[in-house]
């Protein structure tokens, strides 16, 4: 029987045990504003920045430009 004459390595082993996974985005639909978007991000909704069916930021109230 073959027997390795060194050691092999972490990385080296792990790099062999990797392979190229793409993954679909998780996509949830937002029940205040009935918009998808991604799970654990923010989104915009009619100038206003949504985070778990809160407003974060609302870019109406804010005076200027």
């Amino acid at each position: 029987m073959a027997h390795p004459k060194r050691r092999t390595g972490k990385s080296r082993r792990d790099k062999r045990r990797t392979h190229c996974k793409s993954v679909i985005p998780q996509i949830a639909l937002d029940y205040v504003t009935n918009e998808y978007h991604l799970l654990h991000r923010a989104h915009w909704h009619e100038g206003k920045l949504y985070y778990r069916g809160k407003i974060l930021f609302d870019k109406t109230s804010v005076g200027g430009v």
